[in-house]
């Protein structure tokens, strides 16, 4: 298993790696919708908060040669189940121009994220 290590995107909030290698697969540990350069943290738009979190990913994704047409499955954590169609879209929309074909996808119902988040996610990468 190897470590990534990112100079873009949010780090850590926590005891725990953001990204790690294992094989052709890169496991993200959970992205939330912070903004890298302030440190903000979105939560008053669902929407916003999706494109935040595809934004961070992207720009990690990029430090290693990667884009989000490599992501094979995604999960979603959100607070607000009711506002899934709006998750959905902003999702389908940022995807729709890196793949033919979505990845693979799951979405659960949380009763509470850290930092306040509304919505939370981690992917798995091939390599």
């Amino acid at each position: 298993m190897e470590v990534l290590r990112f100079e873009k995107g949010p780090k850590a909030v926590g005891p725990y790696s953001s990204a790690v290698k294992s094989g052709n697969l890169i496991f993200f540990s959970g992205i939330l919708p912070i903004i890298p350069e302030t440190g903000e943290i979105i939560t008053d738009d669902v929407s916003k908060a999706v494109e935040q979190i595809l934004r961070n990913l992207s720009a990690m994704l990029s430090e290693i040669g990667l884009s989000l047409s490599n992501v094979v499955k995604s999960t979603i954590f959100t607070t607000q189940l009711d506002e899934f169609p709006r998750i959905n879209e902003t999702y389908g929309r940022v995807f729709k121009d890196y793949v033919d074909e979505y990845p693979a996808r799951s979405a659960v119902g949380v009763k509470a994220l850290p930092k306040g988040a509304t919505v939370e996610m981690e992917f798995v990468i091939e390599a």
